[in-house]
């Protein structure tokens, strides 16, 4: 079983001055199932794996081969992941544009 987050080393999460309660006890939920549905081996030689997107900082749950850790499935998406990125880092370039105005 394999939960854990995709950053490189020496690298800290951005720390929120406020956590709420209600996402905190959501993410606990979800690790637990996950915990649950991995050793229950239902996946077979999968497992599910919880990471945090580095550019969006969304959650990404992956169905990954045990042994290879080849991606069987991906939720969200890779696509929609770029999508979110793009729109952000457009609505950036927008806010920018709008303050030299």
């Amino acid at each position: 079983m394999d939960i854990s987050s995709i950053k490189p080393s020496g690298v800290s999460a951005p720390q929120s001055a406020y956590l709420d309660p209600a996402h905190v006890g959501q993410r606990r939920q979800l690790v637990q199932a996950m915990k649950s549905v991995n050793e229950s081996g239902q996946l077979g030689e999968n497992q599910l794996v919880l990471s945090v997107d580095r550019q969006t900082h969304r959650p990404i749950i992956r169905v990954e081969n045990r042994e290879t850790h080849e991606v069987v499935l991906q939720v969200p998406p890779q696509y929609v992941l770029n999508l979110a990125q793009s729109f952000g880092s457009s609505s950036a370039q927008t806010g920018e544009a709008a303050a030299d105005t």
